[in-house]
């Protein structure tokens, strides 16, 4: 079966635009926040959100991480395959400030649950937020909902979810796979 465009690159700018407005609507100045890309696929999209928030206001400093979550996910030492570490930089204070942890698709839970382990290491947060591009609400398997979400997708468990970038994939889109 040949996947199923869901976001064009037009249509996916939007939502980003529509996320950034929120973000600057319950953020303000972000002197209080910081966001964090959860690797391997938040980074891009969190690099994306910054520079939209930047380009509203020049004056805004917004701090900008990247957390690895290898070590913190529960089905680390469950699998025959080598895993392979992402990189974490997270070179500010996370301590009393309100974190967005930002991913591209909410699917299980599994990865935020992780990423929520993984952020104490850095200190303790005076709130977490979660923002993400796809919230596949029909298949989570812990109690994680996102406090940004741009579109609800319903799929089913034998289809993926991919979202693509221009910076790794040479497109912005979101496609809907079938599993095999």
């Amino acid at each position: 079966m040949k996947p199923k465009k869901i976001l064009n690159a037009n249509e996916l700018s939007t939502i980003l635009h529509r996320l950034s407005y929120q973000l600057i609507e319950d953020h303000n100045d972000f002197y209080n926040t910081v966001l964090i890309g959860i690797q391997p696929r938040g980074p891009i999209f969190a690099n994306r959100l910054r520079q939209l928030l930047i380009n509203d206001d020049k004056k805004n400093i917004i701090n900008l991480g990247f957390l690895d979550i290898t070590f913190f996910r529960d089905d680390f030492r469950r699998s025959e395959k080598t895993l392979k570490a992402s990189t974490t930089s997270i070179d500010f204070s996370i301590e009393g400030k309100t974190v967005i942890l930002i991913d591209d698709v909410l699917f299980t839970g599994r990865s935020i649950r992780a990423a929520l382990d993984a952020i104490q290491s850095y200190g303790r947060p005076k709130a977490v937020q979660l923002l993400t591009l796809i919230d596949r609400r029909f298949s989570r398997e812990l109690p994680i909902q996102p406090d940004y979400c741009g579109i609800q997708v319903d799929s089913r468990l034998n289809e993926k979810v991919k979202v693509t970038w221009n910076e790794n994939d040479e497109e912005d889109s979101v496609y809907l796979i079938k599993n095999k």
